[in-house]
């Protein structure tokens, strides 16, 4: 007698995740959330579930270096992608990030349960646009909701990063000839 999950309940299908470089197969509904997966099959639960609508942002996750709200998006549309969680951030001694350290350097956190995704949200924002003004960081940042900070903290301790990481560089941080940071 067969006894595997996908023959036996065909609604169920295998995918292959890769998070935070680690390859994870998962057998799961096709209707399911990258979200639920991340949080309950994978238990990344830095992930977090806020209005499940897209509107508050609190599931930010990184898909390809992009920032993506894991409610809005199935877990199998994520195969085959690279998918980075806020557990990707801090090295693997458990120090803190550059932003992270930001963040609470500029108390750019209250309750906390806004920060997993403002920080990713951050994270993908500063690859793309490392020379980001204040500006275009708080037109940014406007994309998530907070109830507690009024977001200026946010803006500045990710613009602090930003500017922390520019110094980082030989040249404009991404151009050809950076270096790492």
């Amino acid at each position: 007698m067969n006894t595997d999950p996908v023959v036996t309940h065909p609604r169920l299908q295998l995918i292959t995740l890769d998070v935070n470089g680690e390859q994870h197969d998962v057998v799961s509904e096709p209707r399911r959330t990258l979200v639920d997966v991340l949080r309950h099959d994978l238990r990344l639960t830095g992930t977090h579930v806020g209005c499940e609508h897209g509107i508050c942002g609190a599931c930010t996750v990184l898909v390809d270096e992009r920032p993506v709200r894991a409610c809005l998006m199935f877990a199998a549309q994520a195969e085959g992608a690279r998918i980075r969680t806020v557990e990707s951030l801090a090295d693997g001694d458990h120090e803190l990030s550059d932003l992270q350290r930001a963040f609470t350097d500029h108390h750019a956190l209250q309750c906390g349960f806004c920060t997993p995704g403002f920080l990713m949200l951050a994270e993908g924002f500063l690859a793309e646009r490392p020379e980001a003004s204040k500006e275009e960081i708080r037109e940014v940042v406007a994309a998530n909701l907070c109830r507690c900070t009024g977001y200026q903290t946010i803006v500045e301790a990710i613009d602090a990063c930003a500017t922390a990481r520019r110094g980082a560089c030989v040249t404009p941080c991404g151009g050809p000839d950076s270096k790492e940071h």
